[in-house]
């Protein structure tokens, strides 16, 4: 079973995707694997998200498919028998925690505050998502976090952009983000695959530091 600090080594970002079928889905991924995006973080938000994940995760053997805005505890299993690898919540609570252990799904769980924070090392993680991130202080609030929890890592998702990624994944806190920037709505919309794989191609060439 992959673990969260081998997943986030696998590219400097993970898009985080809500599709209105599982058709959708499908094209989608395959045109960001196409440009080297390996991990997809694609969300519960719709009806389509668990058909997505179970055709997104068989499209090729070095694809990690995570299943997103996990808020019960019972989307665990759902989301395990779909396919999904691991899961990422916008936040944490101890029965989230225990759903996403009984399920074998390594867990992204999402934290805003330094009581969040202390919550999610109490429990064991040492890699958070920061959510979302741009609204709750951005890199100057990551900035602020390493000097009491420097041995905690940070996946900031929410508001971050082609542009602002950069200076994100230079922080020496942060081991990848998250972002819907490289599937525009209206690039979906008009099913131009090749602007997506272009996008993912860009961000995979994004560097940490």
């Amino acid at each position: 079973m992959i673990q969260i600090k081998d997943i986030v080594q696998l590219g400097p970002v993970v898009p985080v995707l809500a599709f209105d079928s599982a058709e959708q889905g499908e094209h989608v991924s395959r045109a960001l694997h196409a440009g080297g995006v390996k991990v997809l973080e694609i969300t519960l938000r719709t009806a389509a998200g668990l058909a997505a994940i179970e055709r997104a995760s068989q499209l090729a053997d070095d694809i990690v498919v995570g299943v997103g805005t996990i808020t019960k505890p019972e989307q665990c299993i759902q989301a395990k028998k779909a396919g999904a690898q691991f899961g990422v919540s916008p936040g944490l609570t101890e029965d989230l925690h225990l759903a996403a252990q009984d399920a074998g799904l390594p867990l992204l769980p999402g934290v805003m505050t330094p009581s969040d924070l202390i919550q999610a090392i109490e429990l064991g993680y040492e890699i958070v998502k920061f959510f979302p991130a741009q609204q709750a202080g951005g890199i100057a609030m990551l900035q602020a976090f390493y000097g009491p929890f420097p041995n905690l890592r940070f996946c900031p998702t929410g508001g971050i952009t082609a542009e602002t990624a950069p200076d994100f994944l230079k922080q020496p806190n942060v081991v990848c983000v998250g972002g819907s920037w490289l599937t525009p709505k209206s690039v979906v919309a008009s099913q131009d695959w090749v602007e997506i794989t272009c996008l993912a191609e860009i961000a995979s060439q994004l560097h940490l530091k």
